[in-house]
């Protein structure tokens, strides 16, 4: 018998083949992907000569150790909760094979090191140890220390990921899967305030916190670094063990999800058949009568739905609206603010009508049935887009009048609703033709939040929209400046929440109207490419 295959060459393989076939596709998801790997390496070449031009600085080590334990964190949250995350085989995919939890750990763990965030981490991580490395025996532990640090986030990134496989498809895990998401999102951005905060003084004022995270993983590995530098090799024996201890406890503690979810029932197989929330709500909610009738006030009643049902669209949305009430409150309360910050409600929740068919997975084709013009197109869109408003309106109300409340800046309060709304209609639009120009798949299976080899699709989906959404808004940016500028142009500024108001109503108009008959001509290309996961 002939020795069996080596299980890691053919994991990395199998790997960069989703990948090389995920881009055969279309030339437009190529170009998608290969520019947004130009931008993410050009930004991770740019930090590593900022770090490297840091380097000799007073109290750098500190913002260094500071800068990798974030990257830490973002590992353990981006692919959980943010589209683009990691396109690491999905291990409940493996279910039926007969591989055993040692060296399916080592493929996996092989094949996340591929792909691009993987090497804008190791640049960050060489960058940091340029910067606080001085003397031979501090770049020798440096050698160790990047290659270990870069395989602690990786392993972070996977076990978090593989112990919230069943929050994100059980049924009765949704709800923790939500709350989960809150939390972290609310966590990094009191990390990111604090950090803020930290940083308002100078470097020397993240002395203190970065005394702490020093001897936490995978900072610990670059505090080695430094440490070997400033000749207490024992200290720096001592931070780098915690490193590999970290890992070595990752590896374990994923190894045990990994057997445990590949040999344990799935938790929504259980359910017993006489539960009566499994088909508690079958016919129309109280809602559904006060929707317009026809197939707007159907389309809207399907897209609510999936607000409070779904689990992966109920934690986007629950994240954005936390995160679009913390960040202008958080700045207002620091004094740091202005209520212009409150437009940051309305980008958050426009966001939310990028990719719009991709929610619907591959159910998507019962309603390509009922579109055979690019009139049904367009009604579909503005119901979907008019689902959207009854959240997004009221909510960035209240966000511009807190925030006004908390500085006492009320006679802005009008220009500030007026630059949201504007804003708001410009990301609907746009988000209504990205949807038919780039749709992409979101898995319900697994942690994925874009099928592999989409995505560079994604983000250029979301960030190109954004952009757009942002020039389309400079008119109404160009108005507020002048009548704050001209003389006895404060008096008019009022003038800015109808114009406002009604500038994002034409955009959102002219989008949908933009966008529907592509829809009805890409009905094929957008079947496919939603139903990919």
């Amino acid at each position: 018998m002939s020795a069996p295959a080596a299980l890691t060459p053919v994991f990395v393989r199998l790997k960069l083949s989703l990948l090389r076939n995920g881009l055969r596709q279309s030339g437009g998801r190529k170009a998608a992907y290969i520019a947004s790997a130009v931008v993410a390496l050009l930004f991770a070449v740019l930090q590593l000569l900022g770090l490297i031009a840091l380097r000799g600085s007073d109290h750098v080590e500190s913002l260094v150790v500071l800068l990798v334990a974030v990257l830490g964190l973002g590992w353990a949250v981006m692919p959980l909760f943010f589209p683009g995350g990691d396109e690491t085989l999905d291990p409940t995919r493996l279910v039926m094979l007969p591989l055993r939890p040692g060296p399916l750990v080592r493929a996996l763990l092989a094949a996340s090191l591929v792909g691009i965030g993987p090497l804008f981490t190791l640049c960050l991580l060489a960058g940091s140890v340029i910067a606080v490395a001085h003397g031979g025996v501090a770049f020798a532990v440096g050698v160790l220390a990047v290659p270990l640090a870069l395989l602690v986030c990786v392993a972070l990134a996977r076990a978090v990921a593989a112990a919230n496989v069943r929050l994100l498809t059980s049924r009765k895990g949704r709800d923790l899967a939500v709350l989960s998401g809150l939390v972290i999102a609310v966590g990094a951005q009191l990390v990111n305030f604090g950090a803020q905060r930290l940083g308002s003084s100078g470097l020397e004022q993240l002395d203190p916190a970065a005394d702490v995270v020093r001897w936490i993983p995978p900072a610990s590995a670059v505090g080695a670094v430094h440490s070997a530098g400033e000749g207490a090799y024992g200290v720096a024996l001592a931070q780098l063990a915690l490193s590999a201890a970290a890992l070595a406890g990752l590896v374990a503690w994923w190894s045990r999800l990994l057997t445990r979810l590949m040999t344990s029932p799935d938790g929504s197989t259980l359910q017993a058949a006489g539960d009566s929330a499994a088909v508690r709500d079958r016919t129309s909610t109280g809602l559904a009568r006060l929707l317009p009738p026809g197939r707007t006030g159907t389309a809207m009643e399907r897209s609510l739905r999936y607000i409070r049902r779904d689990p992966k669209t109920k934690a986007a949305w629950v994240t954005s609206l936390a995160i679009g009430l913390i960040v202008p409150l958080f700045n207002a309360w620091q004094g740091t603010g202005s209520v212009y910050f409150a437009c940051f409600a309305a980008g958050m929740l426009g966001i939310q009508m990028y990719n719009q068919f991709g929610q619907d997975t591959s159910a998507f084709w019962m309603v390509a049935m009922t579109i055979s013009s690019g009139r049904d197109a367009y009604v579909e869109l503005r119901a979907r887009a008019l689902a959207l408003l009854l959240i997004t309106l009221p909510y960035v109300a209240l966000v511009t009048v807190l925030t006004a409340a908390v500085l006492g800046d009320w006679h802005r309060l009008a220009e500030a609703l007026g630059l949201s709304f504007a804003l708001l209609g410009a990301m609907l639009a746009t988000g209504a033709w990205t949807s038919a120009r780039f749709p992409y798949s979101i898995p319900q299976e697994g942690y994925k939040n874009v099928a592999p080899g989409q995505v560079g699709l994604a983000w250029i989906s979301i960030f190109g929209g954004m952009v757009a959404a942002a020039v389309l808004c400079v008119p109404v940016i160009a108005l507020t400046i002048w009548l704050n500028v001209s003389a006895g142009g404060e008096g008019r500024l009022w003038l800015l929440l109808p114009a406002g108001t009604a500038y994002g109503a034409a955009l959102t108009y002219l989008g949908l109207r933009l966008a529907a008959p592509r829809t009805a001509r890409r009905l094929p290309e957008i079947l496919a490419a939603v139903s990919k996961g």
